[in-house]
């Protein structure tokens, strides 16, 4: 593989902009125009109230909660994802409310690229499963896209995505543990 991914996202309205546990969105930055603090390293904001009613004010549904007896079944979606467009899963995580990947990929594919291809035909396999849900959307728009610099890099994050607390289901390569 000549690069390595480390992509995030969160299911639709459960990690809504102006979150306390932090997230990636667009802010103000005083009276300046918009800005979004997504630089690896860059602490993330946090903790904005108004940010977050206006966000649940504009919610099309409820929150969406990947239940634990289509996490199997979704996992195995993004592995034959991975497979047909020639992408190494180094580890996954799916938790209720967001999803982790770590993916190798020959030459260079756009991030968003590979972010939608996950997130769309994951779409496909949880409509399949639980139907579609009532916003229309099972995940938030985006997510992060981290490029892993080298081998130490790949190494850190699939710890990080092995040692995920209350996962539905973790894998690391190809077999799901």
């Amino acid at each position: 593989m000549d690069r390595y991914w480390f992509l995030t996202w969160t299911t639709y309205g459960t990690w809504l902009p102006g979150d306390e546990r932090g997230f990636v969105s667009n802010v103000r930055d005083g009276d300046g125009p918009e800005v979004k603090h997504a630089e690896s390293g860059m602490p993330y904001d946090a903790k904005q109230r108004g940010l977050v009613e206006a966000a649940r004010e504009r919610m099309m549904g409820n929150p969406i909660w990947i239940q634990a007896v289509h996490a199997e079944e979704l996992a195995e979606q993004f592995r034959e994802t991975a497979r047909f467009r020639q992408y190494a899963i180094s580890a996954g995580a799916i938790m209720a409310n967001h999803v982790h990947l770590v993916v190798g990929v020959p030459g260079d594919p756009q991030p968003d690229t590979l972010l939608r291809d996950f997130k769309s035909y994951g779409s496909r396999c949880l409509n399949k499963l639980a139907g579609k849900p009532e916003s229309g959307t099972w995940w938030t728009a985006g997510g992060s896209r981290r490029k892993l610099r080298d081998e130490d890099a790949v190494r850190s994050v699939v710890e990080y995505v092995r040692n995920q607390q209350k996962p539905l289901v973790v894998w690391i390569g190809e077999p799901a543990v």
